[in-house]
């Protein structure tokens, strides 16, 4: 492959160009209630070539082989127009020259199990949530991503890496009478099909849930005391703060980048977040980005202080900031945009028992679903929760809608526990879809939270 992709570059005049070829395979069974709606493979293939030329930079993407000088034409061309039409060239911050290959360590490849055994494992997982009294029906999938990319550019970079992804999600509805209530279930990772195996009992736990919210409470709203679990306060980490942290989010917002500027004081002194694609055995795990960057553990927030942001090569140099390979693209349609690999808030000192007590009386809201944000502010759902009084958490509550300001929130996080937890099935829609994208924090005792409910 690379003796392919090395003889469309010798075809282009230009400072820099870099070509990616990716096969994508797809393997998708989908339940809905005891029916199975779907099942099959996909393989497609594809190209993006991305030009930078006197200040100018494009990119295309095409799947012909036998049309790529079109494809060189066309992006030389669109490359000359931009470099007529910025008011700023485009500069490329320089990066080491990489040659390398990595294919991903997986406990049981899933290109090893057959379909069948695959439908199997869903089915089973399925007919236990629905075996469930009160379970009126369900949308669970298994997904199977495997990505294998190779990466040349003419500065001498050469790279393959495979990506393997797999997930068993879905959605949970329980009815009783005419209330209907739901939740999410999911089991996944980047690190082998053996981590969908032996998961009945969280299966069964999920359904227990959906059941369990039919005779919950709705949440009193108001502003109040709570403890958020890993999965929510990763949705908030991931949607309310690192977007932020993103340069192509904020170069041309002058007033979030005067916001999110390196030294700002943005939150509590406890407050520390990182974005590490490097963690191995983590959904968001990759060694190198689709511009053949290393991927680099990259602070963000250290005690409360702006430290870092995420970047291209384009805005590293724009910022005169480090890179630390964080550009990404979904798959061979798209060139490559700034993505979050795993972001995390760092670990504290206390236990979940000690936030209990700190909190005394107020809610334990748990797991994201669904929300929005619209600048510094956000609002989040959440899947349910549980009132706490004199820290001893007591009935379930529902209808739960979180609502705040992201830098007030993070000043009022005034407790952290030690138990810091990822998401096994994360995703992102900034874009481009981004299947990997993964986020978590510990618990986190947050005060003056603003609830809507009843």
């Amino acid at each position: 492959m690379f003796d392919e992709l090395k003889s469309m570059l010798t075809k282009i005049e230009a400072d820099y160009a870099d070509i990616r070829h990716e096969t994508k395979k797809v393997t998708k069974i989908v339940f809905n209630g005891k029916e199975l709606t779907e099942i099959g493979n996909n393989t497609t293939d594809g190209y993006v070539l991305r030009v930078l030329n006197h200040g100018g930079y494009a990119s295309i993407s095409f799947t012909d082989i036998d049309r790529h000088e079109d494809a060189i034409r066309t992006v030389l061309q669109n490359a000359h127009l931009m470099s007529k039409a910025v008011q700023q060239s485009v500069v490329f911050k320089k990066t080491p020259v990489i040659k390398d290959s990595h294919t991903p360590v997986l406990h049981e490849d899933p290109r090893d199990v057959t379909i069948e055994e695959k439908l199997q494992l869903t089915r089973k997982y399925n007919d236990i949530i629905m075996s469930t009294d009160k379970i009126a029906t369900t949308n669970i999938s298994y997904g199977e991503l495997i990505r294998d990319k190779h990466f040349l550019s003419t500065d001498g970079t050469e790279i393959r890496e495979e990506l393997v992804t797999t997930r068993i999600s879905g959605l949970i509805t329980s009815r009783d009478g005419k209330l209907i209530q739901n939740v999410r279930v999911a089991a996944g990772g980047s690190n082998g099909l053996a981590n969908l195996r032996n998961r009945e009992a969280d299966f069964e736990k999920r359904a227990g849930i959906a059941v369990d919210l039919l005779s919950a409470q709705p949440i009193e709203g108001g502003c109040h005391n709570v403890i958020v679990n890993q999965s929510l306060g990763g949705v908030f980490t991931h949607e309310a703060f690192g977007h932020f942290s993103e340069a192509d989010i904020i170069e041309n917002n002058r007033s979030m980048r005067e916001k999110m500027k390196i030294g700002a004081k943005l939150g509590n002194d406890i407050v520390s977040i990182t974005d590490d694609p490097t963690i191995t055995d983590q959904l968001g795990h990759y060694h190198y980005d689709d511009e053949g960057v290393k991927a680099q553990r990259t602070p963000l927030l250290e005690h409360g202080v702006l430290v870092g942001h995420l970047h291209s090569r384009r805005t590293a140099a724009s910022f005169e900031e480090p890179l630390n390979g964080h550009c990404v693209a979904e798959d061979y349609r798209y060139a490559p945009i700034i993505r979050m690999g795993t972001i995390f808030m760092e670990p504290g000192k206390n236990s979940f028992e000690e936030l209990l007590s700190m909190l005394g009386d107020g809610y334990y809201l748990l797991d994201a679903k669904g929300g929005q944000t619209s600048g510094e502010n956000f609002t989040f759902g959440a899947q349910y929760g549980f009132i706490v009084r004199n820290g001893k958490i007591g009935g379930m509550v529902r209808d739960i809608n979180i609502s705040g300001n992201l830098y007030s929130t993070l000043g009022n996080i005034s407790a952290i526990a030690n138990d810091l937890k990822y998401s096994q099935v994360g995703g992102c829609g900034k874009g481009q879809a981004n299947i990997r994208s993964c986020y978590g924090t510990p618990h986190l005792l947050i005060e003056d939270l603003i609830i809507g409910g009843r």
